[in-house]
C-alpha cells in the first residue's frame, strides 16, 4: 500500500479554494462552531470529503482544548462488569450520546484500594473532558477528587454521604429508587402477603439504601421486617435468601433489589419447594427484560430505563461549564414503574 507523502495531503487551504470560503470559516465548520450557516457547512463538508482532507488532529486539541474523549469510570471488579446485564445496558447508552458528540469512552476500573492513584493520574493527565462515575460507594474519594482537578464530571446514581451532608453538590442522574421499591412492597400488600422480605443490594451504595427505605415506607414496623443484605449478583441473591428463609419460614414475599439477585433468590426458593408465586410472591429490580422474561416464572419486577440513564449522564456532562459547577441543574431523577409478570 503506498502513501501519499505529507507535502501532497490536501490542507485547509485546498478545502477552502475548493469551497469557495475563507480558511477561518472552514476552520470553524471542522470544529463544529454554530457560525456558519448550514448551505456553507454542506459546502465546505463536501469538499473535505471530495479531497480527502484529514484535520491535523494535534492542532485541532491546542485550538479546542478538546480531546473528544470522556472517562467511564467504574468501581467493580472486571468480571461483573461484564456479566451483569445491567452494565451492558448502561454503558451501551453512554457511548450512544458520547458518539452524538463526537467523542468516545475510555473505560477505567477501579478494583482495588491503589487503583484510585491510578485513575486519578490518568484524570489529572488532561487526557479527557470529562468523567461519568458510577457504582461509588459510601464516602468514595473519587469524586472529590475530580472536583479538585476541576474536571467536568456527572455520577450515575445520587452520591452517598453520612447523615446531614446532602449530596455534595455533584452533578447525577439516578432513578427513583425509593419510590419503585415502595410500588412493589404495596403490590405484595394488595396480594394480600404479609411476611414480606427484602433482599437489600450492598448497603454503602445508594441504591441499595434507597430500595430498603422504599420497602420500609411500606412497612414502617420494624417487627415485620425481614430484611438479608445482598451484593447485587447472582450467588450473593441466592446466600440472602437462604439466610431469609432461616430467618423467617414462613415469608410468603420478597421484594428484591436487583433482577440478578431475584434470579439466584428463585434458584433457592426451588430447591427448597417453595412454589412461587403460590407459596412465596418475588418481585425483582432492573427489568432487565430477556433476564426477567426467561426467568420460570417470568420475573415481576420495577423497570428503570438504564440505557437511557447511560444517555442522559453523557448529555448532562456536555451541558456542563467548564469548571464543572451547575447549581440550577445539578441532577436528574428518572421515573420507575412496576411491570407485572407472574412471579407476583
Amino acid at each position: 500500500m503506498t502513501h501519499r507523502p505529507e507535502d501532497q495531503r490536501p490542507t485547509l487551504e485546498d478545502v477552502a479554494r475548493r469551497s469557495g470560503v475563507s480558511r477561518s470559516t472552514v476552520s470553524r465548520v471542522i470544529n463544529g462552531s454554530p457560525r456558519v450557516s448550514p448551505a456553507v457547512s454542506r459546502r465546505v463538508r463536501q469538499a473535505v470529503t471530495e479531497l480527502g482532507y484529514v484535520p491535523n488532529q494535534a492542532a485541532r486539541k491546542l485550538v479546542t482544548r478538546r480531546n473528544d474523549a470522556v472517562a467511564v469510570v467504574v468501581t467493580e471488579p472486571q468480571n461483573r462488569l461484564f456479566i451483569d446485564p445491567f452494565f451492558d445496558l448502561h454503558l451501551r447508552g453512554i457511548r450512544q450520546e458520547l458518539a452524538r458528540h463526537g467523542a468516545q469512552s475510555v473505560l477505567l476500573l477501579i478494583e482495588e484500594p491503589d487503583d484510585y492513584a491510578r485513575v486519578g493520574n490518568f484524570l489529572g493527565g488532561s487526557h479527557v473532558d470529562g468523567a461519568l462515575l458510577f457504582s461509588l460507594r459510601a464516602d468514595d474519594p473519587l469524586p472529590q477528587t475530580v472536583a479538585r482537578m476541576g474536571l467536568p464530571t456527572v455520577l450515575g446514581g445520587r452520591p452517598l454521604h453520612r447523615a446531614g451532608e446532602g449530596d455534595g453538590g455533584y452533578a447525577y442522574v439516578d432513578a427513583d429508587n425509593r419510590g419503585g421499591a415502595a410500588e412493589a412492597v404495596r403490590h405484595l400488600v394488595s396480594l394480600g402477603r404479609t411476611r414480606i422480605a427484602t433482599i437489600t443490594g450492598p448497603l454503602d451504595q445508594a441504591a441499595a439504601v434507597d430500595r430498603l427505605d422504599g420497602y420500609r415506607d411500606v412497612l414502617p414496623d420494624r417487627a415485620r421486617q425481614v430484611v438479608a443484605e445482598g451484593d447485587f449478583t447472582l450467588r450473593g441473591g441466592a446466600a440472602a435468601m437462604a439466610v431469609l428463609l432461616e430467618r423467617s419460614p414462613d415469608l410468603d414475599a420478597v421484594f428484591v433489589a436487583s433482577d440478578l439477585m431475584a434470579q439466584g433468590a428463585l434458584r433457592v426458593l426451588r430447591e427448597r419447594g417453595r412454589k412461587v408465586p403460590d407459596d412465596v410472591a418475588l418481585v425483582g429490580f432492573d427489568d432487565l427484560r430477556p433476564l426477567a422474561e426467561a426467568m420460570d416464572p417470568p420475573l415481576s419486577t420495577v423497570h428503570q430505563d438504564i440505557e437511557g440513564m447511560g444517555r442522559l449522564m453523557a448529555r448532562l456532562l456536555f451541558e456542563r461549564p467548564a469548571d464543572g459547577v451547575d447549581r440550577s441543574r445539578s441532577s436528574l431523577v428518572t421515573p420507575t414503574r412496576l411491570v407485572l409478570r407472574q412471579s407476583a
